[in-house]
């Protein structure tokens, strides 16, 4: 039977390759880019599925997925964000992923990327304003320092990175978009970077989940004299984003006592957890 819709066509796929009705466990939902798709965690979990999961298997889900290459998501761990994407059906795990006119290449089982941040990574290409030095304290493969490079006019971007894997997806991905002469990277702990790179920025991204807490004090030594824009991610409950952002702006008031700090906007990215939104907080030092 022919089901329709890509959920009816995967079906089809694995019943075919089963000769019988599937159990039940088929996702309905999964994120594909150019040959490549990847599964939610938990897919095709329960004992019925024990004997039948194998290579030939993820054949059968990849035809009917219509990819060529298949994966499912895991979960990123440890401080330097590690991909939890497992291959289950071909071998090369290198993927070019564009994105409002930015090109993202990585290996999709050493790097992450978080497709639902996709309206923050065009926000961050739209606020910058001419002539903006910026400091990204925790790059990864440039998710939003690559936006900025090629959307707006910024003089320079600084990118602080302590995963290999995400440097070299970073110089790759600044070559591909020709924005490589604007960007400096640094290898390594922002906290040692921030005293090489001294107080240049008007804009510093602070992207680390759950919380960049660690590197406020560097993120203060790179800030301008003159002050400028932090954007810090964090998780925080829905019903007190306020005094999450409170917490945060009496943190970095104690760093620069002599300076005001001021609450631009508070931005919700999108759920996180149970009980838990990824948001990310705008302040303005002056």
């Amino acid at each position: 039977m022919n089901r329709g819709g890509p959920h009816g066509r995967l079906y089809d796929s694995i019943a075919s390759f089963l000769g019988k009705n599937p159990p039940p466990g088929i996702p309905r939902k999964w994120e594909r880019f150019s040959d490549f798709a990847i599964l939610p965690f938990g897919s095709f979990h329960g004992s019925e599925w024990e004997e039948i999961i194998g290579p030939e298997l993820w054949k059968s889900v990849a035809e009917g997925l219509d990819v060529n290459r298949l994966g499912v998501m895991g979960e990123v761990t440890g401080n330097i964000r590690k991909s939890g994407v497992r291959m289950l059906h071909g071998e090369d795990d290198w993927v070019i992923r564009r994105e409002s006119g930015v090109d993202y290449g990585y290996h999709v089982t050493k790097c992450m990327f978080s497709a639902g941040n996709v309206n923050e990574r065009r926000r961050m290409g739209e606020i910058v304003s001419r002539g903006e030095v910026v400091v990204d304290m925790f790059s990864g493969i440039g998710y939003y320092s690559l936006p900025i490079l090629v959307h707006s006019e910024a003089h320079h971007v600084h990118c602080c990175e302590w995963n290999d894997d995400a440097i070299s997806s970073l110089e790759w991905s600044l070559r591909r978009n020709g924005v490589e002469s604007r960007c400096t990277i640094y290898p390594g702990d922002n906290r040692k970077s921030s005293k090489i790179i001294g107080r240049v920025a008007d804009r510093v991204i602070m992207g680390l989940l759950p919380s960049s807490e660690g590197s406020f004090g560097a993120a203060m030594e790179v800030l301008s004299e003159s002050g400028g824009v932090v954007h810090i991610h964090g998780l925080a409950n829905p019903r007190e984003y306020s005094s999450w952002a409170e917490g945060i702006v009496q943190q970095i008031g104690s760093l620069r006592p002599s300076c005001v700090v001021e609450i631009q906007k508070i931005n919700r990215i999108k759920s996180y957890a149970p009980h838990w939104d990824h948001v990310v907080l705008d302040v303005f030092v002056q």
